[in-house]
């Protein structure tokens, strides 16, 4: 005999009710708790099935300065770029949850990053939005016929299972975890009922059978990953799969990750063939032309320092509250700049509407690129270029001294690589070990007014 029960649960949070509420109690979102039913059956679920040990020791727990140290080899990807964001590599038996807009590319980058793996170990690929014939038509594109690439096309969890008991494969790939269902719940697949249940039968039978899972997940109208929360909790990486669908650059980058750094930056480009990677993204984010309010800053996206330019544009307003827009930062650290400006450099900046935006649709969260930013408004204001070669690194405080920043050093580097011939940064940083480089001139700043001024010398 099975009986159901019902719960009402927020398809936002994840949250469960025993009654309908129309506004989530824990997240505060309207409409968004649906009545989802389970049918508690005498035999046992999928997930009690593979989690239920035969025989086992009541007392098995370990001193951890007695616990083994065993070398783990970590599971190339077969691209540099997701390697790096990965931390080095697929983790044995790791889940890797990989979320991103329709369309950005997400089946193609996991798709093509299988068929590499596929060359010297078993991947199965398990298609539950597609059939096999049309994974096969984007597979087509890679023109790869050696790869030994496993498909399942299938959407019930109990079949994939069994595929995985069966083909006990090094890496599995789940695309994608919203399209799977239990079939001992009622609720409808991509449900939170069924994605926090599939998921937690996928984590139980990686984690026994030393399986790379790699799982393509949905997001909301807002950008978030779809599902409940506890999804993002359960696995051991979340990477998102960023840009804009006009244009041909993509970014991967990583949220969380237990095996290594997080908000590491990889960056893809799309082609007619698949996906590529770009080894050298700062050529990508600089432009080839200089102008006014236009300057160069080095930002860290994890452990990599990447050159980017920003753009400001300053034009008398109409209105009587001048307009202030961004694209790839935040709007309040432009008030806090143009408050700075206007009081240190005493530049009538209240009348006139700023326009910023960061090159290449980059989004730059740190406050290292303070510094550039003031100095694209003050170039953009006053009408002249920057001195040509000149690159900004520093944090500006609300006194308008300059602040050191991290990850100095490698910033640096990436400037010299690049050929710049000026770095302006905060006062305070040791640049012994760059003296002996002759065609970089650093200059040392306090506040504001120094840096501008040393940026606009020359004009």
């Amino acid at each position: 005999m099975s009986r159901s029960v019902s719960i009402y649960v927020c398809q936002s949070c994840g949250a469960q009710t025993r009654q309908f509420f129309g506004r989530c109690n824990n997240c505060g979102e309207w409409n968004s708790i649906i009545e989802e039913k389970i049918n508690q059956k005498s035999d046992k679920s999928i997930y009690t099935k593979i989690n239920s040990p035969k025989e086992k020791s009541p007392y098995r727990s370990e001193l951890i300065s007695q616990t083994k140290n065993q070398l783990i080899e970590r599971i190339s990807s077969g691209y540099k770029e997701l390697d790096r964001v990965l931390g080095g590599g697929l983790v044995p038996g790791s889940l890797v949850l990989i979320g991103g807009d329709p369309g950005i590319g997400k089946s193609t980058l996991i798709l093509q990053s299988a068929t590499e793996m596929a060359h010297h170990r078993s991947v199965l690929y398990v298609a539950a939005e597609e059939s096999a014939q049309q994974v096969k038509l984007r597979w087509n594109r890679i023109e790869d016929a050696e790869s030994n690439l496993h498909l399942l096309a299938e959407t019930d969890l109990e079949m994939v299972i069994k595929e995985l008991d069966h083909l006990k494969p090094e890496v599995a790939v789940i695309d994608s975890i919203q399209a799977l269902h239990d079939q001992n719940l009622s609720s409808s697949p991509g449900s939170v009922a069924q994605v926090r249940e599939c998921s937690a039968a996928l984590q139980q039978i990686a984690k026994r059978q030393n399986i790379s899972l790699l799982i393509i997940g949905h997001v909301t109208k807002d950008g978030m990953l779809a599902g409940p929360k506890v999804l993002e909790h359960l696995v051991d990486a979340v990477l998102t799969f960023e840009g804009d669908r006009f244009a041909s650059h993509r970014l991967l980058r990583g949220v969380k990750n237990r095996f290594g750094p997080t908000s590491e930056l990889g960056v893809f480009e799309m082609q007619a063939d698949g996906l590529s990677e770009v080894p050298n993204p700062s050529e990508l984010f600089l432009s080839k032309t200089s102008a006014p309010g236009i300057s160069t800053i080095v930002t860290c996206e994890g452990t990599r320092p990447l050159a980017i330019d920003i753009q400001a544009l300053l034009n008398p307003t109409s209105y009587a509250s001048p307009r202030r827009t961004t694209t790839g930062i935040e709007i309040n650290r432009l008030h806090q700049i143009l408050a700075v400006l206007e009081k240190n450099m005493n530049l009538s900046l209240s009348r006139y509407d700023c326009y910023l935006a960061v090159a290449g649709g980059l989004e730059v969260e740190e406050p290292g690129a303070d510094l550039g930013i003031a100095a694209a408004i003050v170039s953009s204001f006053k009408d002249i270029e920057l001195e040509e070669g000149v690159v900004f690194i520093g944090e500006i405080g609300l006194a308008g001294q300059l602040r050191l920043v991290r990850q100095m050093q490698q910033r640096i580097n990436e400037v010299i690589r690049l050929g710049y011939k000026t770095l302006i940064i905060p006062d305070g940083i040791d640049t012994s070990e760059f003296e002996t480089n002759q065609k970089l001139k650093i200059l040392k700043a306090s506040n504001i007014n120094q840096a501008l001024v040393y940026a606009l010398d020359n004009n």
